[in-house]
């Protein structure tokens, strides 16, 4: 009998987990590892439009110097998928944060479980069909899953 395939870990990136990720001055940082998770196709990490322009606005105006290895970063390892449209935040209202309603949209949308961001404060009371959790989070649930993996259970 084949063996049976677990699905990746699949992953919404909000724009500061982006921005960490570009700036980070460590290799081992978690935003970052995120994206290299991503980019050797262990995880699935995805964003949206609006997430993208905010994270390139904020860079252009902090670190400017970044943003040619954002775009890098970006291209290799981020799918990013289209806004959702006004009338789809409305069943969504007063989950988050106004400005970041779109961005839990995307994510419920996508059917992606996890948004992982730097200001969880901004997604509350949250949505129950998605894990709002920091970077360090999402990469101690990665480890724990790749645990289950090798006992098998």
């Amino acid at each position: 009998m084949p063996p049976i395939r677990q699905p990746k870990p699949q992953v919404f990136v909000d724009a500061d987990v982006l921005f960490a990720g570009t700036a980070s001055p460590i290799e081992h940082g978690a935003s970052l590892l995120i994206f290299r998770l991503a980019e050797i196709a262990f995880i699935e990490a995805l964003t949206s439009e609006q997430v993208i322009t905010e994270a390139k606005r904020n860079l252009g105006e902090k670190l400017p110097q970044v943003l040619s290895a954002f775009n890098h970063l970006v291209s290799r390892c981020i799918k990013i998928v289209p806004d959702p449209k006004p009338e789809d935040l409305l069943p969504l209202q007063g989950q988050a944060d106004p400005k970041d309603l779109p961005i839990i949209a995307a994510a419920l949308r996508e059917g992606y479980p996890w948004l992982v961001t730097l200001n969880i404060r901004h997604y509350q009371p949250g949505n129950p069909d998605i894990n709002i959790l920091r970077p360090g989070e999402f990469i101690q649930r990665v480890r724990g899953q790749l645990a289950r993996l090798n006992t098998g259970k």
